[in-house]
């Protein structure tokens, strides 16, 4: 890409792995039998991948019903039933859950009691899987109107509204064919099995100079708000200097009211709500958070901010904690990069990084659990695209203060795209070549 440097590469086609186990604990722990194959011929990255059938798609229990630039953020901790130490990665394994996805980047469950699992493929769909098998067609296909062309182009990311089970509203981020990133609100069809395509109501479209760093995450907080993660415009190095640009939304943490007004509100609590910088940013100095997630225990805010070509940041915010500065372009993670930061400016360092020279190129942020397992109860979860490494991070209070602790617990083989939870807080991951996996312990 004219020397510029690819977040996200082509994914490749592998084997089936299970960290930690051999194949035949790997049968054990699926719930289904599933047809693992071995071995695959190299196909590019825009081959379509086969459906996945009925029998490929393994068990999964159903849940039950139901400031300014200035600002100064320090971690003040809620955590509940906080792990105090990394459970044993041996006792565990990633089980295969389903197969056959085309690019799949992104993984929700709607809150309406169904346990349906919801798998975004980045040409432009949207396919359920259920316990009974994948439902016939795709929820939702907009693949005519998403631009899927470039590495880091296309469906990017999915939010079910918290009423979902009353109103049938949803919301996607991706890019179209006017290089616009756009947010866009959709709506069920009365078969809770397909979405209605022709809903669609535009909330916003911004335009992008350049094909990479688009971010892409959607997902609502604890307090109702939708909070969408933009890139900063891609190329390389923030040319346009966006990310310490408060008037573009480009490089930030949006928080959008979608209840009080069409297509949105601002929330009056934004930082930037009276003036100073663009109103429906929440945070900003990002390059491209790809994957960001609240805490369900505790309402806490972890992005996964892909790094330049040095270091891969994950930064933190505590709950209700708005106008942070996560340093870029003057910073990559906590190092400084494209010069000192001006007066009076507060720059928010990453609670954990890792160099480029560990193995990796691009985090992809995943979740805390907060699921059945009690040894990985506090947990957070994150992975590398590029090296398929996973590791957990844990936060430790002591007299000081908190401190961040970051252990490798798998290296997978696997190109990490995204990571899920369900409403039983169990967590899911998706590899590239088109596989989902849940996090289960050996029997």
């Amino acid at each position: 890409m004219n020397g510029q440097r690819v977040d996200r590469p082509p994914g490749i086609c592998k084997s089936y792995w299970t960290p930690g186990a051999d194949m035949a604990r790997l049968a054990a722990s699926i719930l289904l039998t599933v047809a693992v194959m071995t071995a695959c011929s190299p196909q590019s990255a825009s081959a379509p991948t086969p459906a996945p059938t009925q029998a490929q798609i393994a068990a999964s229990p159903v849940p039950p019903s139901p400031v300014p630039p200035a600002v100064e953020v320090s971690a003040s901790p809620t955590a509940t039933f906080q792990a105090s130490v990394f459970p044993d990665p041996q006792k565990y394994t990633w089980a295969l859950v389903a197969t056959g996805f085309e690019s799949p980047v992104d993984i929700q469950f709607p809150p309406d009691g169904t346990g349906r699992m919801f798998i975004v493929e980045q040409p432009g769909r949207i396919r359920i899987a259920t316990t009974a098998g994948l439902a016939t067609g795709p929820f939702l296909d907009i693949s005519d109107r998403v631009n899927s062309r470039g590495n880091e182009q296309g469906l990017l990311g999915l939010a079910f509204h918290p009423r979902y089970a009353e109103n049938g509203l949803f919301f996607v981020n991706y890019t179209d064919h006017n290089s616009h990133n756009v947010i866009a609100r959709f709506r069920a069809g009365a078969d809770p099995s397909l979405a209605d395509a022709s809903s669609e109501m535009i909330l916003l479209s911004i335009d992008d100079p350049y094909a990479n760093h688009n971010g892409g995450v959607l997902t609502f907080g604890p307090d109702g708000y939708l909070y969408a993660g933009l890139g900063d415009g891609g190329s390389a190095n923030d040319p346009f200097g966006n990310g310490q640009n408060t008037g573009t939304l480009l490089g930030k943490i949006l928080r959008l009211d979608v209840d009080r007004a069409d297509p949105y509100a601002i929330p009056q609590d934004n930082p930037f709500a009276q003036g100073g910088g663009s109103p429906e940013v929440w945070a900003y100095g990002l390059r491209n958070p790809w994957r960001m997630s609240f805490d369900t225990a505790t309402g806490e805010l972890y992005i996964a901010d892909v790094g330049q070509g040095q270091w891969e940041e994950i930064d933190y915010l505590p709950a209700a904690a708005s106008g942070a500065n996560f340093g870029w372009n003057l910073r990559e993670g906590a190092h400084e990069f494209a010069g000192a930061p001006p007066a009076g400016a507060k720059l928010i360092d990453p609670i954990a990084e890792y160099s480029h020279s560990e193995g990796g190129c691009s985090v992809t942020g995943g979740y805390v659990y907060r699921g059945r397992m009690a040894e990985w109860n506090g947990l957070y979860l994150f992975g590398d695209f590029c090296s398929g490494k996973l590791w957990g991070l844990l936060m430790r209070q002591d007299a000081s203060g908190p401190e961040w602790e970051r252990q490798l617990l798998y290296e997978t083989g696997a190109n990490i795209t995204t990571f899920g939870q369900d409403s039983n807080r169990e967590v899911y991951l998706a590899d590239r070549s088109g596989t989902i996996y849940r996090l289960e312990a050996l029997p």
